[in-house]
């Protein structure tokens, strides 16, 4: 097959582990980057233009955007599926995995464990919004944030107003969380592939912070899952469309809890943790499906 991998930076592992099993599996394989494209629109025939030339005969695209380019990003999608294109992550998946308040918005109503959380217009009643969540110490989350940027403990409910009244004065839009304290500054990573967890870690946050991201200084190890935490991470997936998707989840007294579900979720992390060729799953997945 013809595959492109929609990527900016050919050299990131995520995107050389997929151009590897790609040749692997015998297929054609390339790099373009998104915001080369030029988009072509008119009746019947839809294409896409990059470099001197129409990529009218990929038969699969695996999108790897990054949260700053997701308009023009998505668009691209948007064309390659318009001209019949199999891909890894819909244009419409990618866009509502990356708005924070509709993907708790879509779990919630798919009866999937979350955090309360809570989300106002700039609301003058600060203190009502905290109490809403059960009180400090709780969680304040920028909706762009990505890698654990925008993420905010405030451990006293001073700390919280003070926060939040900062965010409300740059009319900068966040959620606020309960914060679990039972999971101890870990996370845990469900890999989907196809409606199939194929790989799975727990993240651990470095002495003094509570963000487990890797990108943060956090440590990874794998895990088991638990048949709740599966169910959880496969139908968070399903309920977002990926076909590929990192769930985050945090273990609490009340059972798994979903923190976000990414569309384009990193690879090196979980290949090194688990041992797990993840990158060839997702190539399986194509094969199955184009």
């Amino acid at each position: 097959m013809n595959l492109k991998i929609l990527s900016r930076n050919a050299h990131l592992y995520s995107t050389k582990r997929l151009v590897e099993a790609g040749l692997q599996r015998g297929h054609s394989i390339e790099v373009i980057d998104p915001l080369k494209c030029d988009l072509i629109i008119q009746k019947k025939n839809p294409t896409v233009y990059y470099k001197g030339r129409h990529l009218d005969t990929t038969d699969a695209i695996i999108p790897r955007i990054g949260a700053s380019i997701t308009y023009y990003g998505t668009a691209v999608v948007r064309q390659f599926q318009m001209m019949g294109t199999f891909t890894t992550t819909t244009s419409d998946s990618l866009i509502k995995s990356r708005d924070k308040l509709r993907s708790l918005q879509i779990l919630s109503k798919s009866k999937l464990g979350l955090p309360k959380t809570i989300f106002t217009n700039y609301s003058r009643d600060v203190k009502e919004a905290i109490q809403h969540v059960g009180g400090a110490p709780l969680v304040i989350k920028l909706l762009e944030g990505t890698q654990g940027l925008g993420v905010v403990l405030a451990e006293t409910e001073n700390a919280a107003e003070s926060v939040i009244e900062a965010f409300n004065g740059l009319e900068a839009r966040v959620i606020v969380q309960e914060y679990i304290k039972e999971a101890q500054g870990a996370d845990l990573r469900a890999f989907v592939v196809d409606g199939k967890i194929v790989g799975a870690m727990k993240r651990q946050a470095k002495e003094g912070e509570f963000r487990s991201n890797l990108h943060r200084g956090g440590t990874a190890r794998i895990i088991r899952l638990s048949e709740a935490e599966q169910y959880a991470a496969i139908k968070a997936a399903d309920a977002m469309g990926l076909g590929v998707a990192g769930v985050d989840m945090l273990q609490s007294t009340r059972g798994p809890l979903i923190l976000e579900v990414n569309s384009s979720p990193g690879l090196e992390g979980i290949e090194r943790a688990t041992g797990t060729d993840i990158a060839t799953a997702i190539i399986s997945y194509i094969e199955r499906n184009t």
